[in-house]
């Protein structure tokens, strides 16, 4: 899958809200891709220490004090390597598998998952203790693809425009094609963008895949009724959404359900933006060992230290995800406006392996795109 715009700028990065977490992040980019990135660099390292490298998403993103616990604890020196979003992770992975970038991947979500396993890109031999209740999670019963955290995908909507305008803000899938929200909305090319996947999934999930009143004829619908089609989340949200960065045109627009906790008020009383509920995509993001990893030890203690309680409740705040463990808690940002839906929409997993691309051309089609 195509690299989304500005892939560095990912939307979690974005959604944190500092340039200090933009420039932590490029930071820890940066120190996966010297002259030891790949497989050798899980050798040992020039402090003494072994190397345990994990291929990640571009939002990647721990606590340094966390880090620094588990290398000690360890004794392994943790190394990353960004690598786009889940869709580009997971092409480099499949391009690799022969001669892996690392010994573990972490980011790889559900719309992605079957085909890793698939492909043999994950070391199925691999098993952790599951937090309570992250067995839900667990795709084709392949434990070793290890679920870490989960958000959704859904509609956003700046509320501070349809109050201003005296308008009703939309609620659900349908109301997006009435005339009243004409030229409002920005969704995100499936094709380039993993949240943009998410979105059609949620929108073959809602309507189902008939010729005559399916998903397609829904984007259709969205089409005729001046929807904008955007290459990645970055350009949709940071730029042409009217809640985002840049103050732009559309005030609706495909994001999480945990983004407006990033818009909330100096004083924490409320945000500039809601998500839809009803619109919502539960999406799970995955860690595992990759097959033919150099240190798969390594790999399967970085697996474990990800489930632990204070590297799941440094998730919400680092990368405005929701941790898979219930022990774990939420920040108050993200408690009171980061708002899950008690009924997303879903799409199971294998029928997303067998159809992704007969989807993607069906949608491909239907936009003119």
């Amino acid at each position: 899958m195509a690299v989304p715009t500005a892939p560095t700028l990912s939307r979690r990065t974005l959604l944190g809200g500092s340039l200090a977490g933009v420039l932590a992040l490029t930071l820890a980019a940066c120190s996966g891709k010297g002259d030891d990135a790949g497989p050798a660099a899980s050798g040992t390292s020039g402090t003494g220490s072994q190397t345990v490298t994990v291929v990640t998403h571009d939002s990647f993103q721990v606590p340094e004090d966390l880090v620094a616990a588990f290398e000690k604890d360890t004794g392994y020196h943790l190394q990353t390597v960004a690598s786009g979003d889940s869709g580009e992770l997971v092409n480099k992975l499949i391009l690799t598998k022969d001669a892996p970038l690392g010994d573990a991947v972490f980011g790889v979500d559900n719309t992605f998952a079957s085909r890793v396993l698939d492909e043999g890109v994950i070391d199925t031999s691999v098993s952790v203790t599951l937090p309570t209740g992250a067995d839900q999670y667990v795709v084709g019963a392949t434990p070793a693809l290890v679920p870490i955290d989960f958000g959704e995908v859904s509609v956003n909507i700046d509320t501070t425009y349809f109050a201003s305008k005296g308008l009703t803000a939309p609620a659900t899938f349908e109301d997006l094609v009435k005339p009243d929200y004409k030229d409002l909305f920005v969704a995100i090319n499936p094709s380039t963008s993993s949240p943009g996947l998410a979105f059609l999934l949620a929108t073959i999930g809602h309507f189902g895949t008939a010729q005559s009143g399916g998903f397609a004829d829904y984007w259709r619908q969205l089409v005729a009724n001046g929807t904008r089609i955007d290459s990645g989340w970055t350009q949709a949200y940071e730029t042409d959404f009217s809640g985002g960065g840049n103050q732009g045109a559309y005030p609706i627009v495909v994001s999480y359900s945990s983004s407006p906790a990033a818009t909330v008020s100096p004083d924490g009383q409320s945000s500039t933006t809601a998500s839809l509920p009803a619109t919502a995509f539960r999406q799970v993001e995955y860690a595992g060992v990759l097959t033919g990893a150099a240190n798969p030890a390594g790999a399967k203690a970085f697996i474990e230290w990800m489930l632990t309680k204070d590297v799941q409740e440094s998730i919400p705040q680092n990368m405005y995800m929701y941790p898979v463990s219930p022990d774990a808690s939420l920040g108050d940002a993200l408690t009171r406006f980061g708002t899950l839906s008690t009924t997303p929409v879903s799409v199971p997993a294998a029928d997303i392996a067998a159809n992704r691309e007969s989807w993607l051309t069906t949608w491909s089609e239907a936009v003119g795109q």
